[in-house]
């Protein structure tokens, strides 16, 4: 008699909250993936087959954490597309960027987003 009240007890297990648990995890996964964007940036490091045009003017940018500095001299990144738009009919130009060790990958992102959205100029990593 003892024998059938254990295995009884034993068959009365219910699967409901452990299926709500993995049912909840699922959902919370599949939400957070959601929020998450992700981006493509083409980084091109000097050397890696950016033929140096000797004709193009070359622009030296170096991210450092305390900001940027456009050939030696500081500047915002809010003022760095109006420093490096280039007049119509401008001759070709290289952008040289040069981070600093504690510079943040999206300082680098937000840079190389800016220099690609310009016409004319060819940003290029230096490492």
């Amino acid at each position: 008699m003892a024998l059938e009240v254990a295995t009884r007890r034993r068959s009365r297990l219910s699967m409901t909250s452990l299926i709500d648990v993995i049912f909840l995890l699922l959902l919370f996964f599949m939400l957070t993936s959601t929020f998450t964007k992700y981006g493509e940036i083409e980084l091109m490091a000097a050397g890696q087959g950016a033929s140096a045009d000797t004709e193009a003017e070359r622009l030296f940018l170096t991210l450092r954490p305390e900001g940027l500095m456009l050939n030696g001299t500081p500047v915002a990144l809010d003022e760095l597309r109006a420093r490096l738009e280039a007049p119509e009919g401008a001759d070709p130009r290289l952008l040289l960027i040069s981070p600093a060790q504690a510079t943040s990958s999206q300082e680098l992102v937000d840079v190389l987003t800016l220099a690609r959205g310009l016409p004319g100029l060819t940003p290029v990593v230096l490492r």
